[in-house]
């Protein structure tokens, strides 16, 4: 169809025009950090950018402060396009969720005339806390997500990629009470808290020979004790438990949870735990939607991996918003392969010129396929078919 394609043109050339602005809007988040739940200034920014492009804001969703929903548009079909912000202790924005920001952004702006020609809506919702807190599990259980038709957004990495694999995940809080004694006089006397933690250790990693091989066991001790001379009375832990099956998740936390049982019962001391109360779940990628990504990207000249989900991400809390509305969580390469997530290299990528680049074809690539959508009913049909079928 022409007017599709006249479109997609008319996109590339929307967004190129705003490029000045959103890699300063970008690195402006990066060069200001915020932690989850704290992102005001990030927030306010893409607000009121958004809003000086006539979309409709509305602030405090879910009722969480830094969340946010920008509208353009009315009725159905409801477009999601999704923005993190937040940035991690210490290492800033090595994540890169200041392009996340700002391509969601640039992508609903430009995807106006979609809605312009086709009707429906875009609707931009800001997500904070997507590092530690999973804001979004906040947002699916206060409904944002429920009345929306599809949900869409792209994280920079070091590869291109239509699909990943998102791990579920629950974090388990541990302690264990011990009694203190002196390790030289009376260490009889004493009950060690920190062996049971440390026994606990070795019997995950003897279970690890048991567990599926795409679930994952690790932690670390927060408190193994006062003083080398004294029995330790205490120690802590916290340890993150996932797995591809949300099902199996459940299984493998009740075995993960035996092995400090048995340490507790082996060495007398008294085992505490907590699971967080959130879990992030599984990514469920929708194929339909991610096809049309993949060939909106390979338009632009980026070179994808295979359409099939292979790149492992780690969690994200937008594998919950996936399991109640059709979504794709994309990726976009800013840096080389040997340049790690989460790293002060990563930090330099997502404020780089190759960055600037990812951030660009990014939002070109969300609001081309947001093009293919509203206009043509029949794919946001079979896209929904998929969801309900898989």
């Amino acid at each position: 169809m022409k007017e599709i394609e006249s479109l997609k043109t008319n996109i590339i050339d929307n967004i190129d025009s705003q490029c000045k602005e959103l890699f300063q809007l970008s690195h402006r988040i990066h060069d200001n950090p915020e932690l989850g739940f704290e992102e005001r200034k990030a927030a306010s920014w893409l607000s009121e950018y958004l809003q000086n492009k006539g979309f409709q804001i509305e602030t405090g969703i879910a009722g969480l402060a830094t969340a946010f929903m920008a509208t353009y548009g009315q009725g159905t079909p409801k477009v999601a396009v999704i923005a993190e912000y937040d940035a991690l202790p210490k290492l800033g924005h090595a994540c890169g969720h200041n392009i996340i920001a700002t391509s969601s952004v640039g992508a609903g702006i430009a995807a106006k005339a979609a809605v312009d020609a086709f009707g429906g809506s875009i609707i931009v919702i800001g997500t904070p806390a997507e590092e530690i807190f999973g804001g979004k599990i906040d947002m699916v259980k206060a409904a944002v997500f429920d009345d929306m038709d599809i949900a869409m957004m792209v994280h920079p990495s070091t590869v291109n990629a239509a699909t990943i694999l998102a791990l579920a995940l629950n974090n388990l809080e541990v302690e264990f009470i011990g009694k203190p004694a002196h390790a030289a006089a009376h260490p009889y006397k004493g009950i060690n808290a920190l062996e049971a933690m440390i026994l606990s250790f070795n019997n995950i990693n003897s279970l690890r020979q048991h567990i599926k091989e795409d679930s994952r066991i690790h932690g670390i001790i927060t408190d193994g004790g006062e003083a080398p001379n004294i029995i330790p009375s205490h120690s802590a832990g916290l340890f993150i438990i996932r797995s591809m099956d949300n099902v199996y998740l459940e299984e493998l936390k009740d075995k993960v949870l035996n092995c400090f049982k048995g340490a507790a019962a082996a060495t007398g001391a008294t085992l505490k735990y907590r699971w967080e109360e959130k879990m992030y779940a599984s990514m469920k990628n929708n194929m339909i939607m991610a096809g049309l990504f993949e060939k909106n990207m390979k338009s632009l000249g980026r070179i994808m991996e295979d359409l099939t989900p292979s790149y492992v991400i780690g969690s994200t809390d937008m594998g919950n918003v996936s399991q109640i509305v059709p979504s794709i969580h994309a990726t976009v390469a800013i840096a080389p392969p040997n340049v790690t997530v989460h790293t002060s290299d990563f930090s330099a990528a997502a404020i780089s010129e190759a960055g600037n680049k990812g951030l660009a074809d990014a939002a070109k690539s969300m609001a081309m396929t947001i093009v293919d959508i509203l206009g043509y009913p029949e794919i946001l049909e079979n896209i929904k078919k998929e969801f309900h079928s898989s």
